[in-house]
């Protein structure tokens, strides 16, 4: 992370120029739409490309990215996509390789999470010219969709699992993706991101996460806050001021939005810091840092093909009967004074396809579910059933989901002790 901590001064001292560009129109070709064929043009062929950087031209321009393939990479498999920028001053190396701390950090942490998951990632980092993003005339934006294009004629990738995500100036671009491209890109996560690359459109709905320090004075939270309310208004989730800790708490909290458009989240982290992507709340940053679990599990909510996705209504629908299926349940809680976060993950360990689901558990005394993501909730407190949504009805046997709810208590922010799901106790992780 000591390398994040030296761009900081570069990045304070430029960032007022950055954020006069935050009007430049961006343009470029789409370069594919989510809820289309899932399987890219490279699916089934010999890798095009492999791991290590490339140079690719763009509006007469060689510009060059840094690709990471997941180890035995399979040309029949469809890849998650993740395009991880960096910030102002970085480099694509500093994000492939996670700077002074190696592997752990690379891509903001989320490799190595992938490689624990089955290795279902591919991983790419774009070079920004002069290391930043400022997309003059767009130019970021095209050579974005330059490397789709590329990526997806040489690799196997699943069209509706392609995600970007960014730090500082890197934040700004992951922003500029989801105003301009967000029918290509399901979501972004923008770490301590303003309006620096631009918003060509922003009036489509996609899957969006902020992180961001209270007390960034390189770029206030303020300017964080705008990148999210567009997406909160997008989305057609139910307007708050989303909690955020108090100073010197060193603490953070996350906030999943309510009233969201089905398969078009809002997450909202707010940390006790300032400009870093990764803070520990115990003082520092560093890879051990919360954000990239929380990242991970936003990142990996999103069922393959996109939540319009109409091939499954009749399979979402269909209830499997009542002790089919062997599961296993995680549940992550973020507490605080009288408020807490759930995030549950539901994995089918049976051998079979769990079509249509419900998910059975007691919340302990005191605890009243407000809101919730994923999943209808009823009723709010007591013995909860969660019951699947459209886009995530089906789980695969060894695949995982996760949902979530808000919820207020009176002092007992425990875990359900047990549930059950379709009838059949889960074993808990």
């Amino acid at each position: 992370m000591s390398r994040h901590r030296s761009v900081l001064a570069a990045a304070a001292a430029s960032v007022v120029v950055f954020l006069g560009a935050a009007g430049i129109a961006l343009g470029g070709q789409t370069a594919g739409e989510t809820g289309t064929a899932a399987a890219t043009a490279g699916c089934g062929k010999p890798p095009a490309l492999t791991s290590g950087q490339h140079t690719i031209n763009s509006g007469g321009q060689n510009r060059t990215f840094i690709l990471r393939l997941p180890p035995n990479y399979d040309n029949n498999r469809q890849y998650r996509l993740f395009v991880g920028f960096h910030w102002r001053g970085g480099t694509a190396n500093d994000v492939d390789s996670g700077g002074t701390d190696g592997y752990n950090w690379s891509y903001y942490g989320l490799r190595r999470l992938s490689d624990a998951a089955n290795n279902g990632t591919i991983f790419v980092a774009p070079q920004g010219n002069g290391n930043g993003w400022a997309n003059p005339g767009g130019q970021d934006l095209r050579f974005v969709d330059d490397l789709v294009n590329r990526l997806d004629s040489g690799l196997c990738i699943d069209t509706t699992q392609r995600f970007a995500g960014g730090f500082s100036y890197g934040g700004g671009m992951s922003y500029a993706v989801a105003c301009a491209r967000a029918n290509v890109f399901r979501a972004v996560v923008a770490y301590s991101g303003a309006q620096l690359s631009g918003c060509d459109g922003g009036t489509q709905p996609i899957g969006y996460m902020g992180i961001h320090g209270i007390s960034d004075n390189v770029l206030g939270i303020g300017l964080g806050r705008g990148l999210r309310d567009t997406f909160v208004r997008n989305n057609g989730c139910t307007p708050q001021n989303a909690p955020e800790p108090r100073a010197g708490s060193r603490t953070h909290i996350v906030t999943n939005y309510s009233g969201c458009r089905a398969g078009y989240p809002v997450v909202w982290a707010a940390f006790d810091g300032g400009h870093t992507p990764g803070p520990i709340d115990s003082g520092g940053d560093g890879w051990r840092t919360w954000t990239s679990g929380e990242a991970w599990k936003f990142l990996t909510q999103f069922a393959g093909g996109g939540p319009t996705s109409t091939t499954t209504t009749t399979t979402t629908t269909t209830t499997s009967p009542p002790g089919d299926a062997a599961c296993r349940v995680g549940n992550v809680i973020s507490a605080w004074n009288n408020g807490l976060t759930s995030n549950i993950t539901i994995t089918n360990t049976g051998s079979s396809t769990i079509s249509g689901w419900s998910l059975v558990f007691t919340l302990p005394g005191g605890q009243t579910i407000t809101s919730g993501w994923s999943a209808t909730y009823s009723p709010a407190s007591g013995q909860v059933t969660a019951r699947n949504v459209q886009y995530n009805g089906d789980i695969a046997p060894n695949a995982s989901i996760t949902v979530g709810f808000q919820a207020t208590h009176t002092g007992d922010n425990s875990a359900p002790a047990s549930y059950s799901l379709n009838g059949n106790t889960c074993s808990v992780a």
